[in-house]
């Protein structure tokens, strides 16, 4: 056996064999961080040293759980996994909790799902799926998850349109797909966006051991400023200035042609590894948005030939990580998914596929015009600057006359290219930068300074103050804060945030393909003598939802099966030996397969039934849709009538 088919038939072993648990195992949280050595981290094989948790609490975050769950504050795993458990425990009637999987460190990966258990299954109703937090420190998108399940949960029984919603649909969410990651940057000064696997980012045979360091000692990774020597380590030439649109002084900006650079700048650190290099290899690298199967292209050096395309981040192989195994493996065993949003941040944008072409290359036009539409609906109600592709729309958003860049492995393309669903993977939060504020006609850094000092007593910003590095001599601390300005929202607008996202994926839920019975009619054709009769049994159905029972790619890469209704007889309403029997239409499997539902459309199916005898025949009808769900209902056949 060659090496390539080897290493292949193993990772297909890895998928199969770590396969997502079921909803009745364990729920029990891995022990707090705190009980871990502070000063000593141990994870086998790779990364040994100095402990990342050193249990930073920062006071934009809320660490322990309180009677109230208001969005003044990020949250960390523990306190949401106390409020999903809590609300299991208080609203079993709607509210199902379970695990999914196991993180790459073994914390539990929770997940809810919402629906009336009185009015079906949830695997018998039309879905929705909503997850935040596959990014490390993109933690707005998990709180955004957060605020729609208190929401639909609070809201269910006296909110019309959320009852409705969850009496007739399955919503479910889950808040924190990358628990590991949250986790270090919550206890932490450590910013990243990708997981905790330890990663070779400079290619020295070592993994993870020149993480950026907290110079100052306050708790957050800052950058710092200097003016280099350029003498001994410091012979690095300055690439900055001051930007002179900012009086006071705080602003940096990078030299143009023809200037001279003055200043050096770069996140904290030392040079931990002694290579001359600072902050290269930080903890992990691995990005989850780049490890799913559709398109997926390996690694930087993954290519032999030198001449095809990589994808940094991609991992070992698709789905080699066990957080985007679990929503993938989830996803494939509840097909009745309509819609998706998987979201980080910071754009702000309504992000979809495809990311390796343009929309009109690549979608059914049909299916477009879906996505076209939710993304007019995601404006109006976010605000949001852009809607659009991955490919095209979001790599030349600030530049029109931009080229297009592809990204591979990417969730929005299986989403919708391989799943065949709605699937948004959005961008949450600006940077600060809410308007042009000083009039100049651009949205900038100047303008989330202004912004930060009007809305936010400044606090996004810390002023640059003196430090003393190993390397550099004096430098100075400061900057933008890197969690809660730059990558995630100040706490006093964290709910705005988060809530205009989630009432996006809400409007989508509410656009779900529902099926309703319109007419059920029997009517007598043919009589055959005096104890046989041939009736017509005419049924008809419609979609009253906003989507197709199945988007054109649905129906292509075979991810729905069609329509079908199934019609059987109740045994102890026949007599005798001669049961009714089905004359018209021809059967395939029992049942009449009639393709998919489109919304505001009907269907009709017209059997032809014989029956023998004078007692009425009751007869079952079963109408199964792969995402419109399904529905049942009794039509009695009466002699004579």
């Amino acid at each position: 056996m060659s090496r390539s088919r080897n290493a292949a038939l193993i990772a297909i072993a890895s998928i199969v064999a770590t396969a997502a648990p079921t909803a009745a195992q364990s729920l029990d949280p891995m022990p707090p961080e705190s009980e871990r050595n502070p000063d000593w981290y141990h994870l086998l094989p790779e990364r040994h040293g100095v402990s990342y948790f050193a249990r930073h609490r920062h006071p934009q975050v809320q660490y322990e759980p309180g009677d109230a769950l208001t969005f003044d504050r990020y949250h960390t795993v523990d306190v949401m996994y106390t409020w999903l458990r809590r609300w299991a425990e208080q609203y079993p009637h709607i509210v199902e909790l379970y695990e999914v999987g196991r993180s790459y460190e073994g914390r539990p990966i929770l997940q809810m799902t919402l629906t009336n258990t009185a009015t079906g299954a949830k695997e018998d109703k039309p879905a929705a799926f909503f997850e935040g937090g596959r990014h490390s420190g993109e933690i707005t998108s998990s709180e955004s998850v957060l605020w729609l399940a208190k929401h639909l949960i609070e809201n269910y029984g006296s909110d019309p349109r959320i009852t409705r919603l969850l009496d007739t649909k399955a919503i479910t969410l889950r808040p924190q797909n990358n628990p590991d990651g949250s986790n270090m940057y919550l206890h932490t000064a450590v910013a990243n966006r990708s997981t905790v696997r330890p990663v070779d980012n400079d290619d020295d045979g070592l993994f993870d051991e020149d993480e950026a360091d907290d110079i100052d000692g306050d708790g957050v990774i800052y950058t710092m400023r200097w003016k280099p020597a350029m003498t001994g380590v410091d012979t690095v030439a300055p690439t900055m200035v001051l930007d002179e649109r900012d009086p006071s002084g705080r602003l940096m900006r990078r030299a143009r042609d023809g200037e001279t650079a003055i200043w050096r700048t770069m996140s904290e650190g030392i040079d931990n590894d002694g290579d001359g290099r600072y902050n290269e290899d930080g903890i992990g690298g691995l990005d989850l948005h780049r490890n799913y199967p559709e398109n997926w292209r390996p690694d930087r050096g993954g290519d032999a030939t030198g001449r095809g395309y990589t994808q940094s981040g991609a991992g070992e192989f698709p789905l080699s990580e066990p957080e985007t195994r679990s929503v993938v493996l989830w996803l494939l065993s509840n097909p009745n998914i309509s819609v998706v949003n998987s979201m980080d941040t910071r754009v702000p944008m309504h992000l979809r596929p495809p990311s390796t072409s343009k929309s009109e290359e690549r979608m059914y036009p049909e299916d477009l015009r879906y996505y076209q539409h939710f993304d007019s609906v995601g404006l109006r109600i976010t605000g949001y600057p852009w809607a659009g592709d991955v490919y095209h729309t979001y790599a030349t958003r600030n530049n029109p006359e931009g080229n297009p860049s592809p990204l591979f492995g990417h969730g929005p393309d299986f989403g919708y290219f391989y799943y065949g669903s709605i699937w948004y993977g959005d961008e949450l939060w600006n940077g600060g930068i809410m308007a042009d504020e000083n009039g100049d006609g651009e949205r900038d850094q100047l303008d989330a300074l202004i912004w930060d000092d009007r809305e936010n007593g400044g606090a996004g910003f810390k002023a640059w103050a003196p430090a003393r590095h190993p390397d550099f001599g004096d430098v100075e601390v400061g900057g933008f804060h890197p969690k809660f300005f730059s990558q995630n929202g100040p706490p006093n607008v964290l709910e705005r945030w988060a809530s205009r996202q989630a009432l996006f994926n809400l409007e989508m839920a509410y656009a779900l393909p529902e099926l309703a019975w319109e007419d059920v009619r029997v009517r007598r054709a043919q009589q055959h003598g005096a104890d046989s009769t041939t009736y017509e049994v005419r049924v008809r159905w419609r979609n009253d939802g906003g989507l197709p029972t199945a988007l054109k790619q649905a129906q292509l890469v075979k991810i729905v099966q069609e329509d079908r209704l199934h019609l059987s007889f109740v045994r102890d309403t026949t007599e005798g030996s001669r049961a009714p029997r089905i004359l018209e239409p021809d059967l395939r499997g029992g049942s009449v397969w009639s393709g998919w539902t489109e919304p505001g459309r009907t269907k009709t199916v017209t059997y032809r039934v014989r029956t023998y005898g004078t007692t009425p025949v009751r007869a079952n009808l079963r109408l199964d849709s792969t995402r419109g769900g399904v529905l049942r209902r009794e039509v009695d056949i009466v002699p004579g009538g």
